[in-house]
């Protein structure tokens, strides 16, 4: 269903490849404000504890909070806006996470900020959600997953120089700051989808609720998200304790943290380029290259990141090989469930969100039983041979309905043949 003209809200027309690359823009530039919410308060822990007198375990606190709202809120909002033209809910999403800073920004004590985290979270997975279904619409054949990842490209740039950026500018004008800096980025964001992003064909108000919830009764679904919440967790086991590992394990000390961080995220931003164009070619052949590559890679960087310099190269290949799997799974979700693409596409970010929980929480239990620094990398490689074993089982259940759909096919063809008189 495509919208009627206005001076405000495009239309539906086949779009060139300048305005294409705006309208991604447009998109990949709510991804970014995401991306910096998401990861900035973790680098002000100190600073919001000490100003609302609360202590730093308490206040990370609001990194579960903000992450629970990501989890609850992608299904939730996506079915309750299921009705809502995609283009019109991307303007409403972005500007609720504008919302959601703002009261970050001016909470008066630590209970209003820890709600205001958890509303700044719910509309994190339908965003990146409905983004990726509007990208992938508005593409032509064979730049789907490309479309995709460089709307994913917001958020790992994000981690690269909006993360960083932010917490140095809290740190030396004060943590209420970097929020602010996310309100001014989602205000920007909200005025260019409204004026650039068209409604896609096949996108609009026609959903229905039990449509969407038909994505959760197809196993495909329940495959894509068991290999972002395990398989993708392997990463978060080392991605957040680095703090602790660069200055232990690799003895460059705090300073070498906000240098491991950045190429980290240069890593990241490679990583989801790269997997636009190879997802492009083969979905799943790209899954298996991150999974088997971020095993391989955890697995090396746990015998050598005593060294800095063997360190940094394999946080670099860890960050690259994750983020193949970022734009895969997305597409992959909205192949899987071509009927009801919003829920499952942002069921996807609901997942990814469990796995950063997940990886965390394993990582710090390793530590927790004393088995050293580099305990969380062995960690992230069980987790990720454990996404491997569910993508290839995935594989399998594909090709049997490949199979049995061309038994199908061929049976029929058969039927159809007049029988010799």
């Amino acid at each position: 269903m495509t919208t009627t003209p206005t001076p405000t809200m495009p239309t539906a027309a086949p779009l060139s490849p300048g305005r294409l690359r705006l309208v991604i823009l447009a998109m990949s530039l709510g991804a970014f404000a995401i991306g910096t919410t998401e990861f900035a308060s973790m680098g002000l822990l100190p600073q919001i504890a000490r100003d609302l007198e609360v202590s730093v375990p308490q206040a990370g606190m609001l990194i579960t909070l903000y992450a629970l709202g990501v989890v609850i809120g992608a299904p939730l909002v996506t079915i309750a806006a299921v009705r809502m033209p995609r283009a019109r809910l991307l303007v409403l999403l972005i500007g609720l996470i504008g919302l959601g800073n703002l009261l970050s920004a001016i909470a008066p004590d630590f209970a209003t900020l820890a709600i205001a985290r958890f509303i700044a979270g719910l509309p994190h997975g339908a965003f990146f959600g409905v983004a990726s279904l509007v990208a992938s619409r508005l593409s032509p054949p064979g730049r789907r997953a490309r479309s995709v990842s460089l709307v994913m490209l917001g958020l790992t740039i994000a981690t690269m120089v909006g993360v960083p950026a932010s917490t140095a500018l809290g740190q030396s004008v004060g943590w209420r700051s970097a929020y602010v800096i996310v309100v001014v980025i989602a205000a920007a964001t909200t005025l260019a989808i409204w004026r650039l992003v068209p409604e896609p064909e096949g996108t609009g108000s026609a959903g229905s609720i039990r449509g969407e919830l038909r994505a959760l009764r197809r196993a495909q679904v329940w495959f894509a998200l068991g290999i972002g919440a395990i398989g993708f967790g392997g990463m978060f086991a080392v991605y957040s304790y680095i703090g602790e590992i660069v200055p232990g394990v690799m003895g460059l000390g705090e300073r070498g943290v906000p240098v491991a961080l950045f190429v980290f995220g240069l890593g990241m931003t490679l990583g989801n380029i790269l997997a636009g164009r190879l997802a492009d070619r083969s979905v799943y052949g790209t899954i298996f290259a991150g999974l088997v590559g971020m095993a391989v890679s955890l697995a090396v960087f746990g015998l050598v990141a005593h060294s800095a310099i063997a360190g940094m190269l394999l946080l670099l290949a860890i960050a690259i090989t994750s983020q193949l799997m970022g734009p895969s799974l997305q597409l992959f979700l909205l192949d899987a469930s071509p009927d009801a693409p919003s829920l499952a596409a942002a069921l996807h970010h609901s997942a990814l969100n469990i796995g950063n929980s997940l990886g965390a929480a394993l990582g710090a239990a390793v530590l927790a039983a004393g088995w050293g620094l580099l305990a969380p990398a062995w960690t992230g490689v069980i987790l990720a041979v454990l996404g491997l074993g569910i993508a290839g089982w995935s594989f399998a259940v594909h090709r049997r309905q490949q199979a049995r759909a061309a038994r199908s096919l061929e049976q029929a063809a058969a039927a159809e043949v007049p029988a010799p008189c």
